[in-house]
């Protein structure tokens, strides 16, 4: 290896590990910022939350008038989900289900359920154990 391209790598080497604990710090900086904007944006959301649950509650307690009694702690019962459906594929799952419910209700009186089993004996015809 010739002198000038020694020389070179060492003073390269010497500045990159110059630079290491200069981009460790910013590196470090840079996750602390993410930590704390990760953790304003949950308190922001949830505040947001509660928000508008307390806008919920405050409009159907303004429209229905409830009787006076003890309160209970139940929790708030959890709303149905709300399907985003197109109308054709509502249409297709309406019609899968009403075919699957008529063949149960073919198979159901073609084989009716039998009220007496296999087991219907007295004690006196009790099956022998080979």
């Amino acid at each position: 290896m010739k002198l000038k391209t020694l020389k070179k790598k060492i003073r390269r080497l010497e500045t990159r590990l110059q630079e290491g604990p200069k981009k460790l710090a910013k590196w470090k900086r840079k996750l602390e910022a993410l930590v704390t904007a990760n953790a304003a944006k949950v308190r922001r959301k949830s505040a947001a939350r509660a928000a508008a649950t307390r806008r919920a509650t405050k409009a159907s307690a303004a429209t229905s008038v409830k009787p006076a009694g003890p309160k209970k702690g139940r929790a708030a019962k959890k709303g149905k989900r709300k399907l985003n459906l197109s109308p054709e594929r509502r249409a297709q799952l309406a019609a899968a289900m009403k075919a699957r419910w008529a063949a149960r209700r073919a198979t159901a009186e073609t084989n009716p359920p039998n009220a007496s089993t296999d087991r219907d004996f007295t004690l006196e015809n009790v099956p022998q154990a080979p």
